[in-house]
């Protein structure tokens, strides 16, 4: 199968995936439509996810590092925005830009452990558009890890149909470098994909670019690789299952059966007989942006932070 109808085909999928909306469209239009052409979501959709609100979750983390489990915590802030389709920000002023407004579904997943006397501290954004007809790949994603030896910071673009690649590091080995890979799904991308596509993920063999930590973790390439996703269904939940075939890497993500599909949990495995584990113990639906006075603090006790 050749390259353009590898990326064809995958367009399918997800523009299949996304036609199975509901066609309603909200009394109250409070969804961002810039084209005609957008599939109307449901009034279930945008009363969640348009409310003015960010989902919080917090989750129990045991993190494989250096051969040994540590014990640490997960945020995932899940948050639609405005965004820039051609210079891949946030819009100050989405109501100017036209065309250029593409309403985007961001994960902000907050990743903190410690590794013996120190910390390591990881932030991964991903922004991906909720219109898979319109927008079928994922606009933007960067991670950054910092710990006591320095940090690296990793950055992925669409630019048409591929992806520019740019990392940054402390670290020798790393560098500093920009290169172009072949569009593909992100692992990274998982998550927004099954919040949007009410809980589904393309199922069988697919191209797939692995998670930005794993790749600064493991050194190995960003670059699109073949990997398999299953699914098995439980009476209240679906969980994923993600084998890349040609590394020594598994992942599972369990996810609600019912709106709004929340991630309950997810799993790592490396090959190298530790498995990272994260567990949803609280989610809350909060304007976090606005809660910034000491009084507000009380919001980190309801969603069960450790810090």
């Amino acid at each position: 199968m050749n390259k353009l109808l590898k990326i064809g085909c995958f367009l399918g999928i997800f523009s299949l995936i996304a036609c199975e909306f509901d066609t309603k469209v909200p009394a109250d239009e409070t969804i961002p439509t810039t084209r005609k052409e957008e599939v109307p979501l449901t009034k279930q959709f945008s009363d969640y996810w348009y409310s003015g609100k960010a989902e919080l979750n917090s989750y129990a983390l045991k993190q494989s590092r250096y051969g040994e489990i540590r014990e640490g915590e997960v945020v995932l802030v899940f948050v639609t925005e405005p965004f820039s389709q051609s210079k891949q920000v946030k819009l100050d002023h989405p109501q100017d830009a036209g065309e250029d407004n593409v309403s985007v579904l961001k994960v902000n997943n907050i990743r903190k452990f410690s590794t013996g006397i120190y910390d390591y501290s990881i932030v991964t954004s991903t922004f991906t558009p909720v219109s898979a007809i319109n927008y079928p790949h994922t606009l933007k994603l960067n991670t950054s890890i910092q710990e006591w030896c320095g940090h690296t910071f990793t950055q992925l673009n669409l630019k048409e149909n591929a992806y520019q690649v740019q990392e940054f590091s402390y670290f020798e080995k790393d560098g500093d470098t920009e290169t172009t890979i072949p569009v593909a799904l992100l692992e990274d991308e998982l998550m927004t994909r099954i919040r949007l596509h009410e809980g589904k993920l393309p199922l069988g063999e697919i191209d797939l670019i692995f998670s930005t930590i794993y790749s600064r973790f493991a050194n190995q390439e960003l670059k699109p690789t073949k990997a398999t996703i299953s699914k098995t269904e439980l009476d209240t939940t679906v969980i994923y299952t993600i084998d890349y075939l040609s590394y020594a890497r598994k992942v599972a993500i369990t996810v609600e059966k019912e709106f709004p599909y929340k991630i309950l949990s997810w799993t790592e495995d490396d090959g190298d007989g530790l498995l990272t584990e994260a567990t949803l113990k609280k989610s809350i639906n909060e304007p976090y942006w606005n809660q910034k006075k000491v009084e507000d603090e009380g919001k980190r006790e309801e969603l069960e932070l450790l810090q």
